[in-house]
């Protein structure tokens, strides 16, 4: 950004860092569009002063003047037209191309931020979700601008024929000018009454997805939920209603009184000119035309800066925000890079973590030690912080105090994305991919993802060969029911199509296992855990020095590791082997005995 920019104020910032974009993404079409908007004005207003010709000739009988002015008429007209057509043509060609690019810019944005508060603060996702809205609405907003600067170029030149007749005749600008500062006023209160409104607006949305969706039909049937849905999303959408609807009342009032300020002002400007100052025809008509369009020039400027302070400004805030936040995350990771084995494996000294926005501690004062080729078990109750350990393991979040190292550096100074492209694995939250199967399951190694010789030994691991076997087309099936041709899935299913994704990577230093298994039984888990065992003892652990971290509430599962965490009130409370464990007689040994005992 240059010097210049960066002496503008905030909101004007913004606006420039958008329209540096635009005309980044599309030079041409930007200018083009700008410059025949604008140009379309220049007729628009010769129009009324052919009108003032007219009327001249007709008051002097001079019929070659008064023919003269109806050519022009008629020939400004059709410029009118074509200016029109043409500049409409330009917008809109360049709005599709400008919301392509800014809707791939935002997800490029949201995705290069290394970590996850963006995605799971409230604050934040207030802020996103009215972007989201925006970026979908801003094939308008480029357009909105260039009809503000028209109409501004308009409004001055309009005037300037005005005051042709007379200097008074300026007032009717001024009297303009209350209107335009409301305009702005009401547009920024409405703006921050959305904003502090969005909470209850993305509620609403939720409960709309959840009352029209399949994925929740069934429950809310058996539950009866449906009325109960209904009515809270109402209520949700109806307390954000009005919070907004308040204050565009609120600022409605204001926009009327200003207008009749306007009105009164126009009225006497027509007394003076026709009745006082006894003006020639001509005048007379200026003063009719061109002061009635004022008005409505005026009313065209206040609806655009309006749409384009309370949409445009707050969506490029917004987006300037963004591109703030994604850059200082990108600033905030190390450049170092992972090393090509583990040779000690990874260490927690004194992490303590809590999450932006909260004051509750998650994790407290851990020390652990995860051996490089070891199998890795954490268990706990809900709630004892067993997911954040695999959050900053894996870089979505940074330590609040202490540090993690990795064969005795700093993970913080490794590049995010080169780490992660080290780590594998599945979380209790997997995403369906609602690609072919083969893709489905290859993105967890994007190099690799139409490779099928690579996809089938992850599927063999995941133990989901089954599922593929028994779809339409094998790989080549395209999963989710909405697709024309689609196979939707069990959850079961699904499930181990994600674990089939977190097996592709052959070369991860850490393997990472969040629940992945909840929908399956507990002797296919079993299983699947013993194969992942099994590799991270063999071939893994000589090449790699692999730790495989899994979370399990199943006992019979966690006790195949080579080590077992125990994290009770976010703290670490017991570690060790399943032998060592059971041999202290404390909370693991009392947990895994009251799990044994169910099970017979």
């Amino acid at each position: 950004m240059s010097r210049h920019s960066d002496e503008l104020p905030p909101a004007l910032r913004s606006l420039w860092r958008s329209l540096k974009f635009g005309y980044r993404v599309e030079p041409k079409f930007l200018v083009l569009s700008c410059g025949l908007t604008i140009c379309g004005v220049i007729p628009d207003v010769a129009v009324v002063f052919a009108l003032k010709v007219l009327a001249d000739g007709v008051a002097r009988g001079d019929r070659t003047l008064a023919y003269t002015a109806c050519l022009a008429v008629g020939a400004l007209t059709v410029a009118i037209w074509l200016l029109s057509v043409g500049s409409g043509r330009a917008v809109q060609g360049f709005a599709d191309r400008i919301t392509v690019a800014l809707e791939s810019h935002v997800a490029h944005l949201q995705a290069a931020a290394p970590g996850l508060a963006h995605h799971e603060r409230p604050e934040y996702l207030d802020r996103l979700a009215v972007l989201r809205n925006q970026v979908f609405a801003l094939n308008h907003l480029y357009g909105s601008l260039f009809s503000t600067a028209a109409s501004v170029v308009r409004v001055a030149l309009t005037l300037a024929l005005l005051v042709s007749v007379h200097p008074v005749l300026a007032l009717l600008g001024l009297a303009a000018l209350p209107g335009v500062a409301v305009s702005g006023w009401r547009a920024e209160k409405v703006r921050t009454a959305q904003e502090r409104a969005a909470q209850h607006g993305r509620r609403a949305r939720h409960l709309f997805v959840l009352a029209t969706t399949a994925g929740p039909a069934k429950e809310l049937r058996v539950a009866g939920l449906g009325d109960v849905v209904r009515t809270r999303q109402r209520e949700a959408r109806e307390r954000w209603y009005r919070a907004v609807s308040a204050m565009r009342w609120r600022g409605a009032a204001w926009q009327s009184a200003t207008w009749l300020l306007f009105g009164l002002t126009y009225g006497a400007a027509l007394w003076y000119v026709a009745v006082a100052l006894n003006a020639p025809a001509g005048d007379v008509v200026i003063v009719l035309v061109a002061g009635s369009r004022v008005s409505q020039y005026v009313a065209d400027l206040v609806a655009e800066a309006n749409f384009l302070r309370g949409d445009w400004l707050g969506a490029s805030r917004r987006l300037a925000w963004l591109e703030d936040y994604a850059a200082d995350q990108q600033r905030d990771q190390g450049s170092g890079t992972p090393p090509e084995r583990l040779r000690t494996g990874i260490r927690f000294e004194g992490v303590s973590f809590t999450y932006p926005g909260t004051d509750r501690e998650v994790l407290r004062d851990v020390d652990l030690t995860l051996p490089a080729g070891t199998t890795v078990a954490v268990v706990g109750e809900n709630g004892a912080g067993k997911t954040t350990l695999i959050k900053l393991l894996c870089r979505f979040y940074e330590p609040t105090s202490g540090r993690i190292t990795v064969d005795g550096d700093d993970l913080a100074g490794y590049h995010a994305r080169a780490w992660r492209e080290r780590i594998t694995g599945t979380f209790q939250d997997f995403f369906r991919f609602e690609f072919t199967a083969k893709r489905s399951v290859g993105v967890g190694d994007l190099p690799s993802a139409d490779d099928a010789a690579a996809v089938w030994p992850a599927i063999d691991r995941a133990g989901a060969r089954g599922v593929v076997d028994g779809l339409p087309a094998g790989l080549d099936t395209r999963l989710g029911a909405t697709w024309d041709g689609g196979v939707d899935l069990s959850f079961g299913q699904w499930q181990k199509i994600g674990v089939a994704r977190g097996s592709m990577r052959t070369d991860a230093l850490v393997r990472v296992l969040d629940e992945p298994t909840s929908a399956l039984d507990a002797e296919t888990e079993h299983e699947l855990f013993e194969r992942y065992a099994e590799e991270a003892a063999s071939d893994s652990r000589h090449r790699t020095g692999a730790i495989t971290v899994l979370v399990s509430h199943r006992f019979s599962t966690v006790r195949m590791a080579d080590l077992i965490i125990v994290l009770n009130g976010a703290a670490v409370h017991e570690v060790g082997s399943h032998e060592e464990l059971m041999a202290r007689g404390g909370t693991y040994a009392e947990l895994y005995s009251l799990q044994a005992r169910s099970y017979h």
